[in-house]
């Protein structure tokens, strides 16, 4: 076993790789991730599922097979998504198993053009769900603002939520009061108040969006100053009144998710987002790029403060450097969601570019 990775995993902090092909499940990569890297869970996403699906042939004969069944678009792409998920579900099971639920998911995402449709994100939720026929398989919904109803909705409903796409300290707290006003709500109603849930907050994307308008030295802080404010509202949340009964009530933490974890400034340390955010009870889904790279040669200081640390001090610097952090996280969310779509549309027009071809074959 890595000692890096397992330092992280003795802190608290637990390792999910942010992939998912057929090539890892066939070739026994995500096995060994498990095995050697300390890798409990795995996180996807219609980017994820384009590349995977879009390159190779990997998935071809199934596609094939699938479209003489009479399927395509997106019936077709979940088919595909499901049996991997569900290969990857069984591979993390015994994770499941021995935390009791807590640890070792897998997540699918409802098609990204639902983001703002929130009826029809509820219902997607709980077909995929029922569909995907794995306990540890978590169904993805965006935090937006028809995203939050239908995460309560879910909750409610007993599906275990992902929620993506989140992009501040506000857009996460209205994830999270989502989240326990459908625990609450089933506690009312006399059901089980155990249904998981991870809040995924997106980091390096801030970096991305102000490194041309900040001078060097001000460079790849935002992300990590808008995670520890974040930090240091799950740690509040984790302590206040209405969380304590809820789970003295018997129901689990909505864990917070480091999401967008990879480097995209060649400039900075390829494992800048790792070692910044090691923090108790959080996960950080991470590229195997990037996964390795920490195995490799990672460091941890110390773990994120529980008070913020600097953070308002490092976003007070960048409003003076001209950065208006609410709308820019609000940009945030709508271009990533936007970027989910472009995905999904390139995605399924591989697929029916290469049903076609099966078909003429």
């Amino acid at each position: 076993m890595n000692a890096k990775t397992h330092q992280l995993h003795r802190l608290g902090q637990r390792l999910w790789l942010d992939n998912i092909s057929r090539e890892i499940l066939l070739d026994g990569t995500l096995s060994r991730y498990i095995a050697e890297l300390s890798v409990t869970g795995l996180t996807s996403n219609p980017t994820i599922f384009e590349k995977a699906i879009g390159k190779g042939s990997l998935y071809d004969r199934a596609i094939a097979d699938l479209a003489r069944r009479g399927q395509s678009g997106e019936e077709l792409f979940f088919s595909l998504a499901i049996e991997d998920l569900r290969q990857a579900a069984d591979l993390f099971r015994p994770i499941h198993d021995a935390t009791h639920g807590i640890d070792g998911w897998v997540s699918l995402e409802v098609s990204p053009l639902l983001a703002y449709d929130t009826a029809k994100s509820i219902e997607a939720a709980a077909h995929l769900h029922a569909a995907g026929a794995r306990a540890n398989l978590f169904i993805k919904i965006p935090g937006t603002q028809a995203g939050i109803p239908a995460i309560e909705e879910s909750i409610f409903a007993g599906v275990p939520i992902n929620v993506t796409l989140l992009f501040s300290r506000e857009q996460y707290v209205a994830a999270a009061e989502a989240y326990m006003r459908g625990i609450e709500r089933r506690i009312a109603a006399g059901l089980d108040p155990k249904v998981e849930s991870v809040a995924s907050l997106f980091v390096s994307r801030w970096d991305v969006a102000v490194k041309e308008k900040l001078a060097q030295q001000h460079r790849n802080r935002l992300g990590i100053a808008v995670a520890m404010r974040t930090y240091k509202a799950y740690c509040d949340l984790l302590g206040s009144a209405r969380w304590q009964k809820l789970a003295q009530a018997g129901a689990h933490v909505q864990r917070l998710l480091w999401a967008s974890t990879g480097t995209k400034d060649p400039a900075a340390p390829d494992t800048l987002y790792i070692d910044a955010l090691a923090a108790p009870d959080t996960i950080n889904t991470m590229p195997d790029k990037t996964l390795q790279a920490f195995a490799e040669h990672g460091t941890i200081d110390a773990p994120m403060p529980v008070d913020g640390g600097d953070a308002e001090a490092v976003i007070e610097q960048m409003r003076r450097e001209g950065i208006d952090d609410a709308a820019l996280a609000a940009r945030l969310q709508r271009e990533g969601a936007e970027a989910f779509s472009t995905s999904w549309g390139e995605l399924l027009s591989r697929i029916k570019e290469k049903s076609s071809q099966s078909l003429l074959a």
